[in-house]
């Protein structure tokens, strides 16, 4: 029996990229892309630690495509980082001018799971329009681990994107938001239909400019496009398109009763 599953895995293994190099290196480069440890005070540590970075990028993206190939896009990435730094640099300022539980810079970027996501999608991303297999998941599924907060790498996200608390949200392949949109807890921008063979075809709504998304609404469907400047209220369930500027909320009724105690029962006997 165990001969029958190595020999079922032999076929896969090689082209199977290691996991956990790939969540080492994402933790790694966090810390040396934005100066946190210590260690890169120095110019000459700076530039040491990118080339370990960016050779273990290659060896990664070895893993699943030709070694040329990989050299290619480890060098072209790490060509992208100073554009890549400061649109993330534009995010992280925005939650810091936005959310006023927010004390510094240093706070973000070790305590925020929202920026962690960020920073994380928008490399994946990156490396998904490129083409590369597996890896671009790989990256966006550790996220999903340890933030709860699940966008796919195919998703196009615009500038000054701001995730507030984040748990729950999931954001899906061919998602399309603008510059300035705030995500709160439990959004869901998802697809209407499932199908297979449907994988082509645009499945998850477009979010315009200026749009603000509040806890728990659903927004579902390829042709949904939802307007600049609109305000999507908590709970919304939404499979429509919104003009620009629209308020859309749920309203649900709210009994309140006081706290006396209810009269005591009638006590009968049939």
């Amino acid at each position: 029996m165990s001969k029958t599953i190595f020999e079922k895995n032999k076929k896969w293994s090689c082209c199977l990229p290691a996991k956990q190099n790939t969540e080492k290196w994402i933790e790694e480069f966090f810390y040396w892309f934005y100066g946190i440890d210590e260690t890169h005070i120095t110019y000459t540590n700076f530039k040491k630690e990118e080339e370990e970075l960016k050779e273990q990028l290659f060896e990664i993206l070895a893993s699943v495509t030709e070694k040329e190939q990989a050299k290619q896009e480890a060098d072209r990435f790490f060509e992208k980082l100073p554009s890549l730094h400061d649109i993330l640099e534009e995010d992280l300022e925005v939650i810091y001018n936005f959310d006023p539980a927010a004390q510094s810079r240093s706070e973000i970027l070790l305590s925020y799971p929202g920026f962690f996501a960020i920073t994380f999608h928008r490399i994946a991303h990156w490396l998904w329009k490129q083409e590369i297999p597996v890896i671009p998941r790989l990256i966006s599924e550790y996220v999903h681990s340890k933030t709860g907060i699940d966008i796919h790498p195919g998703a196009q996200i615009g500038k000054r994107f701001f995730i507030d608390h984040g748990t729950g949200i999931v954001v899906g392949e061919t998602t399309i938001i603008g510059d300035d949109v705030r995500l709160y807890q439990g959004v869901t921008l998802g697809a209407l239909s499932v199908a297979k063979n449907l994988a082509k075809q645009k499945r998850h709504p477009s979010i315009g400019n200026h749009v603000t998304i509040y806890a728990n609404a659903t927004i579902l469907g390829g042709e949904t496009k939802i307007g600049d400047h609109s305000i999507i209220g908590g709970n919304v369930w939404l499979t429509n398109s919104l003009p620009s500027y629209t308020v859309v909320y749920h309203k649900s009724e709210v009994i309140v009763k006081d706290n006396e105690a209810f009269p005591p029962p009638i006590n009968f006997i049939i």
